[in-house]
């Protein structure tokens, strides 16, 4: 965990996870207003009045988790 190849590893990995994660989630809690195009509605399910934080957060949180296990397992 403390070489340089390790974290560019881990970024290879959790930041795709992390973008994904968090457009799965959308499309699955928010999937038909944002197909019809109501995007206030996404905006105010998912995101207003400090809701950004806890969806980001878990994701983020997730992301890491999976980054760096996936990371450790495939470094010898």
């Amino acid at each position: 965990m403390k070489s340089v190849g390790y974290w560019k590893n881990f970024a290879k990995i959790a930041v795709p996870f992390f973008l994904i994660f968090v457009v799965i989630s959308l499309l699955w809690n928010s999937g038909k207003a944002i197909f019809s195009g109501d995007f206030q509605s996404v905006y105010e399910n998912q995101f207003s009045k400090g809701k950004w934080l806890p969806f980001f957060a878990s994701k983020l949180l997730g992301s890491i988790i999976y980054g760096i296990w996936m990371t450790s397992k495939h470094t010898k």
